[in-house]
């Protein structure tokens, strides 16, 4: 499955500011950029470089005196997932055979309090079958009992603020859910990306979460479908994987976002309780 995805982010500086943007496809095993264009309008030089653990691209730029300016990104991307079937799943991995890469992803974060929700995950969530059944458990009470609501929440909101006043975004959600998988010593990781299907369309944001050697997607805002998703960056959490950070005098003043399939039949896979699920490591 082929995308074409795209991105623009205006912003009007009013001193020395940099900003460090995270808007560039990910090459990973499953996912290929194919092609990609970048450009900064007016011109301006800019640095590009990598995570250290490889799961997000930066783009940093330094504006000196004050200006509007436009960051456009473009990309042909070449999706290939795998659909692992978790009628068998065994067990989560136990935590003392993770590797310390995974291992990371149990720990709380700044928006994953998990630790103060340890009594609810257990209460709730743990007397399920298998650790697939307990994911999606957590998914579906995420979708029934958070409201989705565009603008209710800030980048301070974290799982804390989202299961207290039951409204959020994608990322609240994600966070959410996130938190209650590492509760139950779940390993979860944030995924940011494009989503196809998504309206409106924005960057979007949900989770993967570490079942029998696999990083497996899931959405509780059941937006978009799961293999319309184009991977942009992973990380512990927002604050390591934020679409635009800004350190300086600037406000942003426009975004657009958009996901598109290259003339090919697309067929919507969607988590269920088929125990079917989706991987994209």
């Amino acid at each position: 499955m082929t995308f074409n995805v795209n991105s623009s982010l205006s912003y009007v500086v009013n001193g020395p500011t940099t900003f460090i943007f995270n808007i560039q496809a990910l090459n990973t095993n499953n996912q290929r950029v194919l092609e990609e264009k970048l450009e900064i309008e007016p011109q301006m030089n800019f640095e590009q470089y990598t995570s250290h653990d490889g799961n997000s691209r930066f783009i940093r730029l330094k504006v000196q005196q004050p200006t509007n300016f436009t960051l456009t990104y473009s990309a042909v991307v070449e999706m290939n997932y795998t659909i692992i079937d978790e009628s068998n799943s065994a067990k989560t991995v136990p935590v003392v055979e993770l590797d310390s890469y995974i291992a990371s992803f149990l720990y709380p974060s700044r928006y994953c309090q998990s630790d103060q929700l340890m009594k609810f995950s257990f209460k709730e969530f743990g007397n399920y079958g298998s650790v697939y059944e307990t994911v999606v458990a957590i998914t579906d009470w995420i979708h029934a009992n958070i409201e989705y609501t565009l603008g209710s929440t800030n980048s301070q909101t974290s799982a804390i603020n989202t299961i207290t006043e039951r409204v959020g975004v994608c990322r609240d959600f994600a966070h959410l859910g996130m938190a209650l998988c590492r509760a139950l010593s779940i390993p979860a990781r944030y995924f940011t990306g494009y989503a196809y299907q998504l309206n409106p369309q924005d960057f979007h944001a949900c989770m993967e979460v570490y079942i029998d050697g696999n990083w497996i997607i899931f959405d509780s805002t059941k937006l978009a479908p799961l293999n319309g998703l184009v991977k942009i960056s992973n990380g512990r959490d927002a604050a390591d994987s934020a679409v635009a950070s800004i350190f300086g005098n600037a406000i942003g003043t426009n975004v657009y976002v958009n996901c598109q399939v290259t003339g090919e039949y697309f067929e919507p896979f969607n988590y269920s309780n088929n125990q079917k699920g989706i991987s994209f490591q």
